[in-house]
């Protein structure tokens, strides 16, 4: 694991020394603020618990994870840097998770400074603490899903907009898999199967399982096996264009 940590500590290091790093933790906060206590009412529900909070995590995600996202590749290829970062005696898997688990830790430091709704709740009323550390888990591994289909998208094109603006669908729609909408569509002619697969692959679907308060197995699995999938597309690009 030494080459992964050599790119790992580069790429995270590399996002603190300019403003990005704050200028995004402090959108995202706000965003998450406004959303939770503005939009979602949270005084006014009277429940001592971050339902509310952490509901609006896929939807903040869905559009400032791929901002994250869309720069580990693109930026690499338009600036001509990648094939100089591909000569480097590290192999390219260990490159590709690098850079991912840097732009992972980065997305959990944000996720990190919202721990004062936290402590809020908790001064308020009694909150199931276990459920809350759930929710925290499964957003964490939720916004490491959105970052590997963005990382592995990103590998594809040298332009940063096509990037983010494709990594935005293809999230839309995996997170939307398992809404009625979808479901209600294939239920009219599919069989029972094909839907329940379907359905099977939503974010929500996954997401909300874990918000309960119970880390099933099967989720875990489900986000283990999706971030590890896009990791090998990426890789697959990546070598593509060493190769090519």
């Amino acid at each position: 694991m030494k080459p992964v940590m050599a790119v790992f500590k580069r790429e995270f290091a590399a996002y603190f020394a300019t403003p990005l790093a704050y200028v995004f933790i402090v959108i995202f906060l706000l965003a998450m603020g406004a959303f939770t206590f503005y939009v979602g009412h949270f005084y006014d529900n009277g429940v001592a618990n971050l339902s509310v909070f952490f509901g609006y995590h896929p939807w903040l995600y869905l559009f400032l994870v791929p901002a994250i996202g869309m720069r580990l590749w693109a930026e690499e290829r338009r600036l001509g840097t990648m094939e100089l970062l591909l000569t480097l005696p590290l192999p390219i898997w260990a490159t590709v998770l690098g850079k991912f688990l840097a732009a992972w830790a980065f997305t959990g430091v944000a996720l990190f400074f919202t721990f004062p709704i936290w402590i809020t709740v908790n001064y308020l009323g009694s909150p199931d603490n276990g459920a809350i550390f759930a929710s925290y888990v499964g957003s964490l591994l939720m916004a490491g899903g959105y970052l590997a289909i963005s990382a592995a998208l990103s590998a594809s094109t040298n332009n940063q907009v096509i990037a983010f603006v494709v990594s935005v669908v293809v999230c839309f729609l995996f997170t939307v898999a398992g809404a009625p909408l979808v479901l209600d569509f294939f239920q009219l002619w599919a069989p029972v199967v094909l839907v329940n697969t379907i359905s099977g692959f939503s974010f929500l679907t996954h997401f909300q399982a874990i918000s309960s308060g119970v880390i099933d197995l099967r989720d875990l699995v489900y986000f283990g096996s999706l971030i590890a999938l896009f990791l090998a597309i990426n890789v697959v690009l990546v070598d593509m264009k060493k190769t090519g």
